[in-house]
């Protein structure tokens, strides 16, 4: 990056931090995510430090966040406030043991010995750090931690959590400090309130939270149910044995006090067992009743911690390790189209590579013409890209104040030359996507092919797309039937084949031969057609050849199939070109026959399921069939006609949409009862 560019998009970065930094630590109404905004630092941060005389005094990489609102009396903090720095991967966690292995040696070589570095570990509660000071074991101030020197009093409010006790146990002078919380459970059910009595419903738990602890009037706190850990002795004086010598000791202390603790801390004896907890509660984080961001790693020993002390902003001797974020932001750099198998045509955003939710991502689906126009998204936009576990990633906003200047308006093209013939493309009638007039191109023909052999249709083992280009470049396979008679000697004057790779491949196609009639279906690449349509019809039918007659008012007439679906079937079926490959395809395959084995008295009869999330005792796949012997359907996406969403770990924007229409969810132990 040139340092022209570099001082430009500084500037740009510090303004736009600073703004959602104000609405989301002062006003509380952030309009982007917690991990967007940490992206953006990301951002800043790295290009500050490939030119360091670039840095400020007064940038967001220098200073803790947050500014005291007006409403409230403010209180000067007797023991400064500190935020953490973040890492957000294994690597983070690495170099952070090394540095402050490298500093204790400095500091206090005589005494320090690598293996007498422990951490403790604790969750990153995603709250409202609160302040407590108690004066001869009675609560006196509860303080937000504002700018980290200037709060805001809040001791009234902080009064009517139960987790947090009026008057200690022993008369000691104490400040504590913790993360005021709401439970997800109570989330949903004010949400839910708010909704009804019109009012604006809050984005997450904790934005709740902070507008709860900041309500002028006590009573409405106190119906809102808020909870607390803390986590941390500032200061005590004549605390019985003295100040601990640990972290993890002072988690017992305060445990011993009569303070709310969170149980899941941990003592590791090296940075792997950081890590091991770390991975450990990615997995099942979604499984408590209140949010975690990440975990906290800290020196264990507090003569360690006082030998090291604080930069300018943070502790040296703890950080915090965030959990991979499911929403970064980045780059546009370019948006092309894909052709897809029924000629429908879709634009993809080329990203600059990001890291989200665990995995690197370089494109993001735009879904259409109509969605790039919502958006307004251009080249050379920042936009913020969402990835929930193992849903693709979507871009859902362009940081339009970090559009760079001269950008054009994107517009759709009128030809594409993957399209094949002159490149003409229509929209289709009634939808706002937009298709090839050529349906034979061959790009067209290529991906039916590589959807044919793909695991929800024929699953043809070591057939996969370079196979299959492979095949069609050298003039072996035009059609789906050209498949099963592909021989040896064929596949011998290949690249890349020798005899054992020949052997297995057609060891691969003999076991296709005998499908379903839900997975011929769908590898006959019918338009509107996917794998739940062709499990509805299969069931429906039984045969290929009462699909083949059924006429128009009768698929119309099936619950699941709406007008434009029906239409589709029913004119792919009056075709001469596809009746004749589907004759042919007959000759070389057989369809396995159709066993009912539904249990009617199921408590999945005739309901519509959505599976999100990753479920851990059985894939996908053998969750759809087990929900299809009851009697189920599986749909793709929530609506208000969907009658349960199973929820397994890192579950995403389906459940909280499931939330939203007051959809039943399902756990996954719920789930395993009920089949």
């Amino acid at each position: 990056m040139k340092r022209s560019d570099a001082e430009n998009r500084i500037d740009k970065l510090r303004e736009v931090i600073e703004h959602h930094r104000y609405l989301y630590h002062v006003l509380d109404k952030p309009e982007i995510s917690d991990e967007a905004v940490d992206s953006l630092k990301k951002e800043l941060i790295d290009i500050e430090n490939q030119f360091p005389d670039l840095i400020t005094p007064d940038s967001p990489s220098q200073r803790v966040s947050g500014q005291p609102l007006d409403k409230f009396e403010k209180v000067k903090h007797k023991i400064e406030q500190w935020s953490f720095n973040d890492i957000f991967n294994a690597d983070g966690s690495y170099e952070f043991d090394k540095r402050v292995k490298r500093s204790l040696l400095k500091k206090i070589s005589e005494d320090f010995s690598e293996n007498s570095l422990e951490y403790t570990v604790e969750l990153k509660i995603d709250g409202l750090k609160i302040v407590l000071e108690y004066e001869k074991g009675l609560l006196v101030t509860a303080a937000t931690r504002g700018d980290g020197k200037i709060g805001e009093n809040v001791t009234t409010n902080v009064k009517t959590i139960g987790a947090i006790p009026l008057k200690l146990k022993q008369p000691l002078d104490l400040i504590v400090e913790g993360e005021i919380f709401l439970s997800k459970k109570d989330f949903e059910r004010l949400n839910k309130n708010l909704k009804k009595s019109g009012k604006d419903t809050y984005a997450n738990p904790r934005n709740l939270a902070a507008g709860t602890i900041r309500q002028l009037d006590s009573k409405i706190v106190a119906e809102r149910n808020l909870s607390v850990f803390i986590y941390e002795i500032a200061r005590a004086n004549n605390l019985p044995g003295g100040f601990p010598k640990t972290q993890y000791e002072e988690l017992e202390k305060l445990q011993e006090l009569g303070f709310k603790v969170n149980s899941h801390f941990k003592l590791c004896s090296n940075i792997d067992e950081v890590i091991n907890f770390w991975k450990s509660w990615h997995k099942k984080k979604d499984k408590e009743n209140y949010q975690i961001d990440g975990v906290v790693i800290k020196i264990n020993r507090q003569d360690y911690q006082k030998a090291l002390g604080y930069t300018g902003n943070a502790p040296r001797f703890a950080i915090a390790l965030k959990f991979p974020a499911e929403q970064v932001t980045t780059i546009v750099e370019d948006i092309n189209f894909q052709v897809g198998r029924t000629g429908v045509i879709t634009p993809v955003a080329h990203l600059q590579p990001i890291e989200v939710a665990g995995s690197i991502v370089s494109r993001a689906t735009l879904h259409n013409e109509d969605e790039i126009n919502r958006l307004d998204i251009r080249i050379g936009d920042t936009v913020i890209l969402q990835k929930a576990g193992d849903v693709i990633p979507q871009v859902v906003e362009v940081l339009k104040d970090l559009r760079p200047p001269n950008t054009k308006e994107f517009k759709f093209p009128k030809k594409i030359l993957e399209c094949g013939g002159d490149g003409s493309i229509e929209r289709i009638p009634g939808q706002s996507a937009y298709r090839c007039v050529d349906k034979n191109s061959f790009t067209v023909q290529r991906r039916k092919l590589h959807y044919f052999v793909s695991k929800n249709a024929f699953d043809i083992e070591n057939l996969g797309p370079k196979v299959i280009d492979q095949l069609v470049e050298n003039n072996l396979v035009t059609s789906p039937v050209d498949i099963f008679t592909l021989k040896k000697g064929d596949l011998l004057s290949l690249d890349r084949f020798a005899e054992k790779s020949a052997d297995n491949l057609l060891w691969s196609i003999n076991s296709a031969r005998e499908v379903s009639l839900a997975r011929l279906i769908v590898g006959l690449s019918i338009d509107n057609v996917g794998e739940e349509t062709a499990v509805l019809l299969a069931n429906k039918f039984k045969t290929i050849k009462k699909l083949a007659s059924a006429s128009l008012k009768k698929l119309i007439m099936i619950n699941g199939v709406g007008d434009v679906v029906a239409e589709s079937i029913f004119n792919w079926f009056r075709k001469e070109k596809n009746i004749k490959l589907l004759g042919l395809l007959l000759q070389e395959i057989k369809i396995q026959k159709i066993e009912s084995d539904i249990n009617p008295e199921s408590v999945f009869t005739g309901k519509t399921i959505v599976l999100t999330g990753t479920l851990s005792g059985m894939s996908r796949d053998e969750a759809k069939k087990k929900i299809r012997s009851l009697g189920g359907s599986i749909s793709s996406s929530v609506s208000k006609n969907t009658d349960f969403v199973v929820a397994g770990d890192s579950s995403g924007m389906k459940l909280q949409k499931a939330k939203q229409f007051g959809i039943a969810v399902l756990s996954e132990k719920e789930f395993n009862k009920l089949v």
